[in-house]
């Protein structure tokens, strides 16, 4: 049966099959060519072969049929509106695929294909007002901006963030630690659904797996791999979002924290990250100052005689909105955003969202005085 698979088919096998991490299935991948059927079709002796695999996972290999229905997995998905993507196909985050232990393959609701830059907004489940409002905030405006806000689906935190990226119209992604067909918490059936229908539902784990001490720092560590920076609104020094703060910092993400009173347990978690050096947080100014410097230290691109300029290269992949804000700068006007407004007959928080993105590609830059102008 192995021979008659798609490689989807594989995949998902492959990720389903219980003890068996993703460091595990990645380094076969690697060392069997790539295919994975190949890897569901190899004898005893060549999975063993591959460092990291014992006689336990060649065997939960060779018997993958005994663990995975794969009829009954695919009806699942159909009845859920569900899809499985693999790290190959268009809607796999591609800041995911940077990390160490990327899934070989996500469970999604939603049509979103990550193709904004993201920012994971997350924090305690046992919140106060402070955190709530503040996390909604970030939410609105960093949606506004052109960002998606990445978190938990969680109660507190995780949930204010999600509300305020959708009341703009923003985008929004839940990351689960439990099987995609599982609304934990159960109260947040609506916005789960909400969040399906413009953005996007994700988990790594198969239908009718519950959440567990197992998958939730696997969540965690998806959530900060698909981001450019991680933000803690509140949290205890042991919190889940702690860990992810920890993941973030390993795979090389920006880690933000925000203040709060020092006599609330809640704020002790982001009071440790500051002292170790996270970016003390009050407004996403902070976040895209941090963005912009740290595109500065990235190696840049050497124009040679006859070849396209960065310029010539990022034209086109503008979007609308985009092109018609640059236009009004490039010719060399330093303009307000009400100005712009004027010039282009965009909103206030379109016209904030293009300037946003047209900051991180490197094309605008915006002056002390608070206008905007396009880089020579």
């Amino acid at each position: 049966m192995a021979d008659t698979l798609t490689e989807r088919q594989a995949f998902m096998i492959l990720n389903d099959l219980p003890n068996i991490g993703p460091i595990t299935l990645n380094r076969l991948l690697q060392e069997l060519g790539g295919d994975p059927r190949d890897i569901l079709t190899a004898d005893k002796r060549r999975l063993e072969s591959v460092r990291g695999v014992g006689p336990e996972t060649s065997a939960a290999l060779l018997n993958w049929r005994t663990h995975f229905d794969l009829p009954r997995e695919e009806e699942r998905l159909a009845q859920a509106g569900a899809v499985f993507i693999t790290a190959r196909d268009e809607g796999y985050p591609k800041m995911l695929k940077e990390i160490h232990d990327p899934p070989i393959g996500l469970y999604r609701k939603g049509s979103y294909l990550f193709n904004q830059p993201c920012i994971a907004v997350v924090g305690s489940r046992r919140t106060t007002l402070y955190g709530q409002s503040v996390a909604k905030k970030l939410g609105a405006e960093l949606a506004q901006m052109g960002f998606c806000v990445v978190s938990g689906l969680a109660r507190g935190i995780d949930t204010a963030a999600h509300e305020g990226a959708l009341s703009v119209g923003g985008k929004t992604a839940a990351v689960l630690g439990c099987g995609i067909d599982i609304v934990y918490p159960p109260e947040n059936l609506d916005l789960y659904r909400r969040i399906a229908e413009t953005g996007a539902v994700l988990s790594e784990f198969p239908f009718g797996r519950k959440a567990d001490k197992q998958s939730f720092p696997m969540r965690n560590r998806v959530v900060s791999g698909i981001c450019e920076g991680v933000v803690v609104v509140e949290s205890d020094v042991k919190g889940g979002a702690m860990i992810t703060a920890r993941f973030a910092g390993e795979q090389g993400r920006l880690i933000f924290a925000v203040p709060g009173r020092i006599d609330q347990t809640t704020s002790h978690g982001c009071h440790q990250l500051i002292r170790d050096g996270a970016t003390l947080l009050t407004s996403v100014d902070d976040i895209l100052s941090e963005l912009n410097y740290l595109d500065g230290l990235r190696p840049k691109a050497i124009e040679t005689e006859g070849e396209p300029s960065v310029l010539e290269q990022l034209l086109p992949q503008l979007d609308a909105q985009e092109r018609r804000v640059f236009d009004c700068l490039k010719g060399g006007s330093t303009l307000s955003i009400d100005a712009v407004a004027s010039a282009t007959g965009l909103a206030a928080h379109e016209i904030s969202a293009a300037l946003m993105m047209l900051e991180l590609k490197k094309l605008v830059s915006k002056r002390a005085d608070g206008t905007f102008e396009a880089r020579s």
